[in-house]
């Protein structure tokens, strides 16, 4: 029987994962980047947010066996350092014992390892410097051109992924040829600006290097995940314009005196501060939603490409990657039923994509705003102590983070739910000892 031949647009994160997928089934797959072969290409600065790799990411990773080679590169966070301006420090836990745990690593260095896992199978080709300038959805067909060469070429498959990012040439052509498609980007009013904290001396960490340190200042937040080298990938959450903004802070002086008020603490670590904040580019923040993820039997979106996320919940990649395996899912159901696979795989993660693109942005404002907020550590405490005397309780954060058998549409209304009930009870409370445990327990499980 012949084997099916799968074309996918981007050798990101979840094209690279799709394609494993595939090749494990021992089907053909042609890959087409747009850009050059990063592994080859000494890596860009200033667009970089780590990743925060977490249970529903790794439980796909498992699927296909690349799980220990890539956690190889991974530094455990069980927990946020928050910074205060005066630099205190309060360690908050994600989770209710050491089982639970996100992982930091690098965008790049994990898309590296991705496109070699699947190049290790034979039938998986990555073919670099392939613009997809058009989508003929009926025959199945892309026609490509190379970005060097300007040569033109077509591929012909019996299904197309759209696995390329934010910016999907897949989904502009869906937007083109589907009538009344519909997609939206919102954007923040904030962008973000990579920072960098060098290792120290001999190669250690300069500040704690088991935690996801926020300094949380209202409007804005900066953040730094650790690195396996000792080094810390920092992110400025900063507004676009206003006093304290992108568009005003822009000299020398200006910044060194901003974060100084601001992130005293962090200043000696940043040594390359000035010249990173006004050189590197500004990101933008955007949630993308957009529907259909599908054209007939044909053609299909995965990853950024359907739901594009800011990345305040650490969710994106994982989100990608749990659309990975539904797909595979939906595939060992129904096998090349391509009508069906896609049908019901869109029906599965159409609302759940949607979930996590509202979670992420509320959680934006929640880790701006509100971790610093006395009654919100209270109530963080609370949850922790809940969690820990009733193994059936998990927070929103626990059940979005750590129970990927848990869906982001019913985490997010369950969590917020949970959330509104225990911000209520820690208004006012001024000993934890004279709570009723077993009470609150049983109404947050009727929620």
């Amino acid at each position: 029987m012949k084997q099916p031949h799968i074309l996918i647009s981007g050798a990101g994160l979840a094209g690279s994962l799709m394609a494993i997928y595939f090749a494990k089934r021992g089907w053909r797959v042609d890959i087409f980047e747009s850009r050059s072969d990063m592994r080859k290409m000494e890596m860009v600065a200033g667009r970089s947010i780590n990743l925060a790799l977490s249970h529903r990411g790794i439980m796909a990773l498992k699927e296909v066996g690349v799980t220990d080679e890539i956690l190889k590169e991974a530094v455990k966070m069980p927990g946020r350092m928050l910074h205060d301006k005066a630099g205190n420090l309060k360690f908050a836990p994600y989770g209710k014992d050491e089982t639970e745990y996100i992982n930091s690593i690098s965008r790049g260095e994990l898309n590296k390892m991705l496109m070699s896992a699947a190049e290790r199978y034979e039938d998986v080709k990555i073919h670099f410097n392939q613009t997809v300038l058009e989508v003929d959805f009926d025959q199945k067909k892309l026609t490509l051109q190379h970005t060097e060469s300007g040569a033109i070429q077509t591929a012909i498959g019996d299904l197309i992924i759209g696995a390329d990012g934010a910016n999907s040439a897949i989904r502009q052509s869906m937007e083109k040829q589907i009538p009344n498609y519909e997609s939206n980007v919102d954007w923040l009013e904030h962008g973000y600006k990579e920072l960098t904290i060098p290792a120290a001396e001999g190669g250690g960490f300069r500040i704690e290097r088991d935690a996801l340190h926020i300094w949380p200042r209202g409007n804005y937040m900066l953040i730094a995940l650790p690195n396996f080298d000792g080094s810390f990938t920092c992110t400025l959450f900063f507004p676009n314009e206003g006093p304290n903004s992108f568009a005003t802070i822009d000299s020398v002086e200006k910044v060194r005196s901003f974060f100084q008020q601001e992130f005293a603490d962090a200043v000696p670590h940043l040594t390359n501060l000035e010249q990173e904040f006004l050189n590197n580019p500004v990101g933008k923040l955007g949630t993308l939603k957009c529907f259909p993820w599908k054209v007939g039997d044909s053609t299909v979106l995965i990853g950024d490409a359907a739901h594009a996320v800011v990345p305040f919940y650490g969710q994106g990649m994982n989100a990608s990657f749990e659309d990975c395996r539904i797909l595979n899912d939906c595939i060992e159901k129904y096998g090349t039923d391509w009508e069906k696979v896609l049908a019901e795989y869109e029906a599965l993660r159409k609302i759940n994509g949607d979930a996590i693109g509202d979670l992420a942005v509320e959680n934006f404002y929640e880790m701006r705003d509100h971790v610093a907020n006395p009654i919100f550590r209270r109530k963080r405490e609370l949850e922790y102590i809940l969690e820990r005397k009733y193994p059936n309780y998990h927070s929103k954060y626990s059940l979005v983070t750590f129970h990927p058998e848990v869906p982001y549409s019913v985490a997010r209304e369950k969590g917020n739910r949970q959330d509104d009930y225990l911000m209520y009870l820690c208004e006012d409370i001024e000993s934890f000892d004279d709570l009723d445990y077993d009470r609150i327990y049983r109404d947050l499980m009727a929620m």
